[in-house]
């Protein structure tokens, strides 16, 4: 709750007022008057659940691969197994760019709804399927809900937090993801070994979906997409309560979103898609030239570049692999409990994500990137020369027949070279690469976000599909030495074009932009 210092000086701050009259705080203000409450931190946790879903259902299938057996109907084969895991990635890269025009058109809060629902009947399709396509399906509609989720949960987040929260909390959904994967980790080491245990392990990831719908119920749909379709008396309800019960800062936030809107549309730049007599035509039009706007500005289209090379790089320097076949690795390396020595990777993620989050904006983006993608390549090399020494045959039936009762020498560097490689990404490129959003222009920002998102989904779905393949047909070497290859063009390329932002308010990243790359500009900033 805000306290009643906090109450006076926002009485005692100078109004702003806009051409309408309407008063105002600057950003500035805000930072200083806001504080945190039970209220936004409830609606954080209850939004964050979907990425706890997310990361559970992303972790979970490393272990249900190894437990699966004959359950449905016949062994599994390296084909069977890429296309179970990369049909998710596949249908999220679907599912994402038309979240954000179902988020525009029926609210961030609605969306929600319809991942849980998909969340829901995917996890329940994959508990009672009886053949590979039933759990294909199954995936699939996991893999709607996941690139539903990824999208509108920070959105929702951003859009009800005060600004000198905003950071924190919408960051607060990455913890989430990581917590989700060492949850999956957890469930996985204790029921894979039971019988039919894996039906278990997919089927209880209805259960989170089902709290969040009925949290749903009590959580407020945005201000800004209320404001946005004219719901202004509920809006200003929701903001009394995400300020601690404040009038004065509520009026005067809301008074910053009307002008920001009214502002946007005045430039042509938004316009609402419920307003009557707006048709598909209309609407196409917006996107058409909003497309044009994010391609022929140079600024905009420098930015695009920096935020697809950030996301596909977070995929193709190979961590989904690790996440999606860790135990499958582990099992054929000789570990006797693959599901627990898998948890070890989620724990190492899940910490060094912490740590991302206590140093991002010190150390700033740039140069922990650059720092960190050379752990991530050391890491790679000594998986790949462990590998070499191992040992083992090109097909899985033969490695079967080498597998010992404990693990080798070799086997326990792969480990410790796994760890060492998340450690980089989880502190690097793993975070980095979802600031993506602070690279655009506000006209732009969402259409722009969606593409890079794209780009993420797209890329992840290339790795789930091609790893086991070129773990049989290449070599396990060679497999892990492509990624160093990946992770070295894509260091070089962040060296070359990506800016350090750490500081910088949105329209200075803006202008960083506007003429180049910014590089230079913004080093000699700091």
């Amino acid at each position: 709750m805000a306290t009643d210092n906090e109450e006076e000086e926002a009485v005692n701050a100078p109004l702003m007022r806009d051409g309408d009259g309407r008063a105002y705080l600057d950003d500035s203000q805000e930072s200083d008057v806001t504080s945190s409450n039970i209220f936004i931190w409830a609606l954080t946790f209850a939004a964050a659940i979907s990425g706890l879903l997310f990361g559970y259902d992303t972790g979970v299938i490393s272990s249900t691969l190894v437990s699966i057996g004959a359950d449905l109907s016949r062994p599994l084969s390296t084909l069977d197994k890429s296309l179970i895991t990369s049909c998710t990635s596949l249908f999220a890269l679907v599912a994402s760019p038309v979240t954000g025009i179902l988020a525009d058109r029926l609210g961030r809060k609605t969306v929600i709804v319809v991942a849980d629902v998909l969340f829901v009947i995917g996890a329940l399709c994959q508990a009672l399927t009886t053949n590979v396509p039933g759990m294909i399906a199954g995936r699939s509609i996991v893999g709607l809900a996941i690139g539903s989720a990824s999208l509108v949960v920070p959105l929702y987040i951003s859009e009800l937090s005060p600004s000198a929260l905003r950071g924190r909390l919408v960051t607060l959904n990455i913890l989430f993801i990581t917590l989700g994967q060492v949850v999956a980790y957890t469930i996985g080491w204790i029921i894979s070994r039971k019988v039919h245990g894996w039906r278990w392990m997919v089927g209880i990831g209805a259960a989170p979906a089902f709290v969040q719908f009925g949290l749903l119920i009590f959580m407020p749909e945005t201000p800004r997409w209320l404001v946005k379709n004219g719901n202004t008396l509920l809006a200003r309800a929701v903001l009394r309560k995400v300020y601690g019960g404040s009038s004065l800062l509520a009026e005067e936030v809301l008074g910053a979103i009307e002008r920001e809107m009214s502002e946007e549309q005045a430039a042509g730049k938004l316009s609402n898609p419920l307003t009557p007599g707006t048709g598909s035509q209309t609407w196409f039009d917006r996107i058409q030239s909003a497309l044009s706007e994010l391609f022929q500005i140079g600024g905009n289209r420098r930015a695009l570049t920096i935020a697809c090379l950030l996301q596909g790089l977070q995929q193709l320097c190979g961590f989904n692999s690790l996440m999606y076949f860790s135990a499958t690795i582990f099992s054929l390396i000789g570990f006797s409990s693959p599901t627990l020595t898998s948890l070890s990777i989620a724990v190492t993620n899940l910490v060094c994500t912490v740590i991302a989050l206590l140093i991002i904006d010190r150390v700033g983006r740039r140069r922990i990137l650059l720092c960190s993608v050379p752990v991530m390549i050391g890491g790679l090399i000594l998986c790949s020369i462990s590998y070499i020494f191992l040992g083992i045959p090109p097909t899985q039936d033969q490695v079967v027949t080498i597998v010992s009762s404990s693990p080798s020498f070799w086997a326990i560097l792969i480990l410790v070279a796994m760890v060492i490689y998340v450690c980089g990404y989880a502190i690097g490129i793993g975070n980095i690469a979802w600031q993506q959003s602070e690279l655009f222009p506000l006209s732009v920002r969402s259409l722009g976000s969606g593409l890079a998102t794209a780009t993420n989904w797209g890329s992840n779905f290339i790795v789930g599909l091609t790893f086991l393949p070129m773990m049989e047909y290449i070599s396990p070497p060679w497999t892990f030495f492509t990624y160093v290859v990946i992770c070295a063009l894509g260091w070089a390329c962040a060296w070359r074009i990506y800016p350090e932002t750490k500081g910088l308010g949105l329209e200075e990243v803006r202008d960083l932009l506007m003429h180049g790359w910014g590089v230079k500009e913004s080093l000699r900033r700091l």
